[in-house]
């Protein structure tokens, strides 16, 4: 039988049935592009109360409206659970299960692996697998197609069809969205690239198919390393700048007057998010396993990894020009989430920069309200109820997160000293002596 006429067929017809394993900040998106556009979808995650949740037609991913998950849910067009024996009636399977790093630095495959071990006793022929998780080059050819053929003798690119599309989702964007966003997809044969090309290419706008699973594995590598790098080079013009006495986002708003040759990056307490802080270590490893030293990427990495510190060596400074000690001052923490108007702690640089600030004695509050409580290894602080009663009594504002909702002329009003690590002030923050820049 030609399997991968049968499957395109089905994805054409939108008779095809898929499931999305990880149904986080890329798999509920995800699966709601797909159920969308007709297809039927069965999201799959560990955590029942998530799928409980999703049965319920709640959404708990702010990308994604509760009105569009409950329309889908009770269309019949998308479903939770977390039984993967539901595999064995599935045509289509993405992974969009977390690979964060560990605390040694090495890359944690252990959910990839996990959820290609939960796929492997229902792979059947006429199936295909597309592995969404940010990894190492060579991560589906080593790691995933051994767990899906082992057992089940299926020939790739025959019977079974195995790719890696890398995720392209910048959480709180409405410009780019998973529809919009070009796709790139590589598979481990021409046959699987075209059966998951024909998959992706009836809900995504459009599709970028390229020769291997490695082109598409290294291909995302590359988008956020360069990110990464470039950040980090900013981020230590900044401290360039600071020992010259010169304004750093006067620099980066003259240089980028400039119409060609130059593309503006902004400085900031340090990287956050699902990907920047974590995908360039990936290579990094994987590049140290072949003998080879990443650079820029390491270098990149350390500047990055320390500007929570230097952050907290301006909140020092700036307390000490009004005569007060960090030990024992009153310091508010403005904006949790990594970015702006979203509610992802992932890798947040906040974390570090409160947890330092409590060692070095300060009595510490925040304010985020997208993060109701921050907690990490035992460790545990609950954003307080009244932002502006935290100005006044802060003998400190440290803005790490620039939200929209803040009412910042209010906040400059109410305060007696702000550390503005986002430039959420601009202009203003020159001026204004109460306001210490990074």
């Amino acid at each position: 039988m030609d399997y991968a006429s049968y499957l395109i067929d089905k994805f054409k017809n939108k008779t095809a049935r898929m499931a999305v394993l990880g149904m986080g900040y890329v798999g509920l998106p995800f699966s709601t592009v797909f159920a969308s556009a007709g297809f039927d979808v069965t999201g799959i995650d560990p955590i029942q109360s998530k799928m409980e949740k999703l049965n319920r037609g709640e959404s708990y991913i702010i990308d994604v409206t509760p009105d569009l998950v409950k329309k889908l849910v009770s269309d019949g067009k998308l479903r939770g659970t977390s039984d993967y024996s539901v595999l064995k009636d599935i045509d289509a399977v993405a992974i969009c299960v977390p690979t964060p790093l560990r605390n040694t630095g090495d890359p944690d495959l252990s959910f990839i692996i996990s959820a290609a071990e939960g796929i492997a006793p229902y792979v059947h022929p006429g199936m295909v697998v597309v592995l969404e998780s940010s990894t190492y080059p060579g991560t589906t050819r080593e790691l995933v197609l051994p767990t899906l053929t082992e057992k089940s003798g299926l020939k790739v690119g025959e019977e079974i069809f195995v790719a890696f599309s890398p995720e392209r989702v910048d959480p709180g964007r409405k410009d780019w969205t998973t529809k919009n966003t070009p796709k790139v997809i590589g598979g481990m044969t021409e046959n699987c690239t075209r059966v998951s090309a024909a998959w992706y290419s009836q809900a995504l706008d459009t599709v970028v198919p390229v020769s291997s699973t490695e082109v598409a594995e290294m291909a995302k590598l590359l988008e956020n390393t360069f990110r990464m790098i470039n950040i980090g080079f900013v981020n230590e013009l900044t401290l360039m700048c600071d020992r010259l006495g010169v304004d750093v986002w006067e620099v980066i708003d003259a240089a980028s007057t400039k119409p060609f040759g130059f593309m503006r990056f902004d400085p900031g307490p340090g990287l956050g998010g699902h990907c920047i802080p974590i995908d360039p270590l990936y290579l990094s490893w994987k590049m140290r396993s072949l003998n080879y030293t990443a650079k820029f990427i390491d270098l990149a990495s350390e500047i990055n990894t320390n500007m929570p510190r230097y952050v907290v060596g301006k909140v020092q400074d700036a307390l000490n020009e009004h005569e007060k000690a960090i030990k024992g001052s009153k310091v508010l923490v403005l904006g949790a989430a990594y970015k702006p108007d979203i509610d992802d702690l992932r890798e947040s640089p906040a974390i570090d920069v409160i947890r330092l600030l409590e060692q070095k004695g300060a009595v510490i509050s925040y304010f985020d309200p997208y993060i109701p409580v921050i907690k990490e290894d035992g460790w545990e602080i609950k954003c307080i109820p009244d932002v502006m009663t935290g100005v006044r009594e802060a003998d400190c504002v440290v803005i790490v997160t620039n939200h929209k909702c803040f009412d910042y002329d209010r906040i400059l009003k109410e305060s007696c000293l702000i550390v503005d690590t986002r430039n959420a002030y601009g202009k203003m923050g020159i001026k204004d002596p109460k306001v210490v820049r990074l």
